[in-house]
């Protein structure tokens, strides 16, 4: 059965629609156990800058490449969902769609460990800067 078209909504309710929209997705992107992983290392990374001393502004670099690494986790999730859709049997196309989106998260947790490692070890080396 038809509805007909979906009525936009506008001005307050459209930030309410859209921040309803964007819960959904993370709820969504918390069924990943990849996800759920990566959660815990930036948990488990705050508790290290903490114990290391780790300057504001470390706390908030690390922050954002969370952050982009969540959303670079959604986009990979959103591929395997469309191609899983749209083209359930095995092809050379949906793997390498599948593959690319695991390769961009892969690149964001290097990042991540990478930066981490950074400021956990100069805060050991060189407490005082």
């Amino acid at each position: 059965m038809n509805k007909g078209p979906i009525q936009k909504k506008a001005g307050f309710d459209h930030l309410v629609a859209a921040a309803r929209y964007s819960a959904g997705g993370l709820r969504r992107l918390l069924g990943e156990a990849a996800f759920r992983h990566e959660l815990l290392a930036f948990a488990f990374a705050m508790v290290v800058f903490l114990l290391v001393g780790a300057h504001f502004f470390e706390f908030v670099v690390m922050a954002i490449l969370f952050l982009l690494m969540m959303a670079f986790e959604a986009i990979n999730t959103a591929i395997e969902e469309i191609v899983d859709r749209v083209s359930p049997e095995i092809s050379d196309m949906g793997r390498h769609a599948k593959d690319l989106g695991s390769f961009a998260c892969f690149c964001l947790i290097i990042a991540n460990a990478g930066y981490a490692g950074y400021v956990v070890f100069s805060n050991l080396l060189y407490p005082s800067l």
